[in-house]
């Protein structure tokens, strides 16, 4: 369920406070821990330090950005990749194929149609 329209976009006050304060200074980051907050218009150009559990990471504040969460842009888990068992036994099943030295089942003293267009092109080539 969607947050209600007239209560508008949720921003944690202190992160409000904080954006305020540092309108006219420097573009220092802000080291926020509020990753449900929305980001608003006045955030645009500031830089955050958004924390996802272990780290800050750092995000400037884009045009783009505005009626995301600041959570989206900080992600909590970290992809390292398929495992290389999982490579090894991909290159395993593409390197194995079927061999063409079986013999074919059918009924005895009939020659497989395979075999003579294999001569056909065998001769053709040469």
């Amino acid at each position: 369920m969607t947050r209600g329209v007239w209560k508008g976009p949720f921003v944690h006050p202190s992160l409000l406070k904080k954006v305020d304060k540092l309108k006219d200074q420097t573009k220092k980051p802000i080291k926020t821990w509020s990753r449900n907050s929305t980001i608003i218009p006045e955030f645009v150009g500031h830089s955050f330090l958004i924390h996802n559990g272990k780290s800050f990471i750092p995000i400037t504040i884009s045009e783009e950005m505005v009626g995301h969460k600041l959570g989206e842009f900080s992600p909590t888990r970290k992809f390292s990749g398929h495992t290389p068992a999982d490579k090894k036994a991909a290159t395993a099943v593409k390197t194995t194929t079927p061999s063409s030295t079986t013999t074919p089942t059918g009924s005895p003293g009939v020659a497989p149609a395979t075999s003579k267009s294999d001569s056909s092109a065998k001769k053709d080539k040469k």
